[in-house]
């Protein structure tokens, strides 16, 4: 049987400088979070089935990677992080009353049926606001999500803003069964609105129901979308969603991030589990949203103890190769010195890299191969982004590269006497530094 050395479809292999901007965009992504007070969690990585049952909301069981455990029981990959916080909330922190702050980064996992090129693991990172129900806490996810993105240099982005309860108050106004409002939700989704009103007209819904569905295309739009909203609003199901968000864009006016919300009350939400606000951002580079996130008060419900909750995730992939087609630079330092030696320096090379290592320097420690040249090395460490490449040469030379600037220096041990001890360790502890891109 030929060995298959390559990745499935849907997953990838990342390294190098790539995964090193990855790991630096998380970070500076997970100090924002920490910031607002957000606490580290790692839920695991596979759950039992019952944690993403159809019940629970998320995305449909075919799409689930599913396996059996030793005692017959169905596990599931996650495909959404938030059910297993809910799960923790209800469990782990179940006589916790006052609101709780969580943070996580971790992978997902969904077997797409259509694969067209989808990544089917993908870094999520995010952050839940447990048992607190208020519009202040539905402002400060928007904010943080806001913050989070103009920290890592991303200019131009749009946070779209719905809610779950104002286009629940239509469906419920159609009178629509289960079935045709999965349809309509399809139909509204893809934004094909002249289909919405072929299939109403089908099933003879009533006629301002029809023209309240056909509105959805014009309600996207700052403040003033807002008043239109209202009108066309068949309850005070309805009305009542319009003011939150009017309560939650006043906030945001506090926050002084308002400019960068847009209103779109066709959004229906990715999951049924949402119950609220549902926000998504988006910008060009990308064929998906950056950001999902939403209110889901009644998920927590499921597992055992009621308690709102607000979150959202941001999906690195996307945001990653969006950031990359917009020339947004990730800045990536060089940490790495590395120290190339001779077998005949091998003393003194393992007693520097001790000594770099004490002092929080990376220190990759390298014996030269007489059979490459001293060039392979450098062009080595510039492949592997190290900052600084310091050779000890049987001969007593010592060669420095900032292999940033390509600056060379070489130190001779014979003609500096007594004082090459020390012209070395001032040499490489300033070259050391020297690692920023």
């Amino acid at each position: 049987m030929k060995r298959v050395l390559h990745t499935p479809e849907g997953v990838r292999d990342i390294y190098n400088v790539e995964c090193g901007k990855k790991l630096t965009l998380e970070g500076h992504l997970k100090k924002i979070f920490q910031l607002y007070g957000y606490h580290d969690i790692q839920p695991p990585t596979f759950e039992y089935f019952d944690v993403f049952r159809k019940e629970i909301g998320t995305i449909p069981s075919k799409d689930l990677y599913k396996f059996f455990d030793k005692d017959g029981n169905t596990l599931a990959l996650r495909p959404d992080i938030t059910p297993s916080i809910a799960r923790v909330s209800a469990t782990l922190l179940k006589d916790v009353m006052l609101p709780v702050r969580l943070c996580y980064t971790g992978n997902t996992f969904i077997n797409h049926s259509n694969y067209q090129g989808r990544l089917r693991e993908t870094t999520h990172m995010g952050a839940e606001l447990m048992g607190d129900p208020s519009v202040e806490a539905d402002a400060e996810m928007l904010a943080l999500v806001i913050e989070c993105l103009l920290t890592i240099g991303l200019k131009e982005f749009q946070l779209s803003v719905g809610n779950v309860d104002f286009f629940q108050s239509l469906i419920e106004d159609a009178d629509l069964d289960e079935d045709a409002e999965e349809r309509v939700r399809e139909l509204i989704n893809n934004r094909n609105f002249f289909g919405v009103e072929e299939f109403l007209d089908s099933i003879q819904v009533k006629r301002s129901s029809k023209e309240a569905f056909a509105a959805l295309n014009d309600l996207v739009g700052g403040i003033t979308t807002l008043a239109q909203a209202k009108n066309i609003s068949p309850n005070s199901k309805g009305v009542k969603a319009i003011r939150r968000l009017e309560k939650i864009y006043d906030i945001l006016k506090l926050y002084g991030v308002e400019k960068f919300i847009t209103f779109d009350f066709s959004m229906s939400g990715t999951y049924g589990y949402y119950s609220g606000i549902i926000f998504r951002v988006y910008t060009f580079g990308t064929g998906d949203a950056i950001v999902k996130g939403g209110r889901y008060d009644h998920l927590t419900e499921k597992f055992g103890k009621k308690s709102p909750a607000i979150g959202f995730a941001i999906v690195i992939d996307e945001l990653m190769n969006a950031l990359v087609r917009q020339k947004v630079r990730i800045v990536f330092t060089r940490k790495n010195t590395m120290i190339l030696y001779d077998p005949e320096r091998k003393r003194e090379a393992i007693s520097l890299a001790r000594d770099f290592r004490r002092k929080a320097k990376n220190t990759e420690l390298i014996r030269k191969d007489s059979a490459r040249s001293f060039d392979e090395y450098v062009t080595y460490g510039n492949e592997y982004y190290a900052g600084n490449l310091i050779y000890l040469a049987k001969s007593g030379e010592i060669t420095m590269v900032n292999l940033v600037t390509g600056e060379h220096k070489i130190l001779n041990s014979g003609t500096d006497g007594g004082n090459s001890e020390n012209n070395r360790e001032n040499n490489t502890e300033n070259g050391s530094e020297n690692t920023t891109e």
